[in-house]
């Protein structure tokens, strides 16, 4: 009845704009037999939504509902491109000193909607904003944390100065970061965004929608459609939505919708492959898990493949216990870690594990993340772990899991890997929910940010990988592919893993 009463929400909500939508039975890209692209017409997105949480200030930004708004609205001085290796936004271009602690940016020629022209103040302004110490929800600042804004400048109009506290050879990547948006200079009111995005802000409801207009100065071109509409709803509502052509783009379906969806003849996939990961966080700062016996343990109990057929239906790859596959600094030639339940009982015995009940926290907050606690669950049995799965709300799950439970599920979409590891593997990262603190893994990373040659810093982060991999408490078992249904009547949307340029990008997209 939930899922009923979200999808009228959706029917509601989209009433009254977008063409009407027939949907096709095919894989892809959603670009066949376009033609050229046309300027007009209303599109209508469906991103699960995050109720009341959800919010405009785009330095705050966690959900994906979120970062689609404010990609619409802002825009980053850089982006991931699909091989995640920073691209020029309003940055058009960057170098740096010998040592890789002073870069230089020149900004692009751009307006913001009310008419004002980027200047480095605005840059200076917005890496300010996000590093105030008093806003703790600043997820961009942990990424900035080496930026020493004090002796950075403005070099004229045009240029922006960035000075910072150590070597940092991936600077560029890290200001593509989530929540790493400018905003103009005295930006405070986030109820009124005004960026320079190629969508001027309309009207935003949380937990409901979000409409936005034609910006026609856009620095990149003005995009083709004239209205965007974003709106929150369940799996269900959108997969439903879509299918009657009552949205055109519901975003990050599952792989039950997509079985489904592969036998309807009015049904577009856009699949990526290899985009982010699946896994368990294990608190290792707390018993049982601060012991490495048990941590292991339960690495090797768990059936990867299993959980990749069920949850991901076979559309991701098997993990193995490491972020990144398929992306710069993976570490390449280690062999698949196995399940091997005999091992996982000698361990649990001699660490106190076995006999024990744990305490799962789990949520509806994204697909699959409850099917697999329960699965793992079972698993844990055949080893005589003990493992009681609680649900929690989907709102706040990721910020209450860091708190809540001795085992919680994991995910992350695209990002380079030296990001990934400064927001989930360091004291203080704020996004590390297996609670793994290590001084001397902390130290070793800063020291690899810093190598200026490519291949010596290859090899230091592929020390760090291999030392997660055997010591973390992060149990990684699928590199699923990202999944979006897409009416036939429209056309730009690429395969893309989220967090990179082409990722909910509509300002390429058209309707026929």
């Amino acid at each position: 009845m939930a899922a009923d009463r979200t999808r009228r929400d959706v029917l509601g909500l989209a009433a009254g704009g977008g063409a009407a939508t027939l949907l096709a039975g095919c894989e892809g890209d959603a670009r066949r037999g376009t033609g050229r692209p046309r300027r007009g017409g209303v599109l209508r997105a469906a991103f699960p939504g995050a109720g009341a949480k959800e919010t405009l200030d785009p330095h705050k930004q966690r959900q994906f509902v979120d970062i689609a708004r404010h990609k619409a609205v802002f825009d980053k001085l850089v982006e991931l491109g699909p091989t995640l290796r920073p691209v020029p936004r309003l940055a058009e271009s960057w170098e740096s000193d010998a040592d890789s602690t002073v870069w230089r940016f020149r900004l692009r020629e751009a307006v913001f909607h009310d008419g004002h022209r980027l200047e480095a103040e605005d840059v200076l302004y917005s890496l300010r904003r996000i590093l105030d110490p008093r806003a703790a929800d600043h997820l961009g600042a942990n990424s900035l944390s080496s930026l020493d804004l004090d002796r950075s400048r403005a070099l004229g109009r045009n240029t922006v100065e960035l000075r910072l506290k150590r070597p940092g050879a991936e600077f560029p990547s890290l200001l593509a970061g989530t929540g790493v948006v400018i905003v103009r200079s005295g930006y405070r009111n986030a109820d009124k965004p005004v960026g320079t995005g190629p969508f001027r802000f309309g009207s935003f409801r949380a937990g409901r929608s979000f409409t936005a207009h034609r910006f026609d100065d856009h620095w990149g071109g003005a995009p083709y459609l004239d209205e965007l509409r974003i709106l929150s709803a369940e799996t269900e509502a959108r997969g439903s939505a879509v299918q009657a052509g009552e949205i055109d783009y519901a975003h990050e379906m599952s792989p039950t919708f997509a079985r489904l969806a592969e036998g309807n003849s009015r049904v577009t996939l856009v699949a990526t492959p290899l985009s982010g990961v699946n896994g368990f966080a294990l608190k290792t700062d707390r018993p049982p898990f601060d012991d490495p016996d048990a941590t292991m343990a339960v690495k090797l109990l768990v059936d990867r493949r299993r959980l990749v057929e069920v949850v991901d239906g076979n559309r991701g790859r098997v993990g193995n216990d490491l972020y990144g596959k398929g992306y710069r600094y993976y570490p390449e030639g280690l062999p698949q870690r196995e399940r091997d339940v005999a091992e996982a009982r000698a361990l649990a015995r001699r660490s106190g594990l076995r006999g024990r009940r744990l305490t799962f926290y789990t949520s509806t907050a994204a697909d699959g993340f409850v099917n697999a606690a329960q699965l793992f669950a079972d698993m844990a049995d055949e080893a005589g772990i003990g493992v009681e799965v609680v649900s929690g709300p989907p709102e706040t799950y990721f910020t209450d899991q860091l708190r809540t439970g001795d085992i919680g599920n994991h995910r992350c979409g695209a990002m380079p890997i030296p990001t990934y590891v400064s927001q989930r593997l360091l004291d203080g990262s704020p996004q590390n929910a297996s609670a793994w603190r290590r001084p001397a893994f902390d130290k070793e990373f800063v020291r690899a940010e810093g190598v200026k040659d490519e291949e010596r810093r290859t090899h230091a982060y592929d020390a760090l990988q291999r030392t997660v991999r055997d010591e973390g408490g992060l149990v990684l078992w699928s590199h699923p592919e990202w999944l979006n249904a897409v009416s036939t009547s429209v056309h730009g949307v690429r395969p893309a893993a989220p967090n990179t340029v082409d990722w909910a990008r509509f300002d390429t997209v058209w309707i026929d």
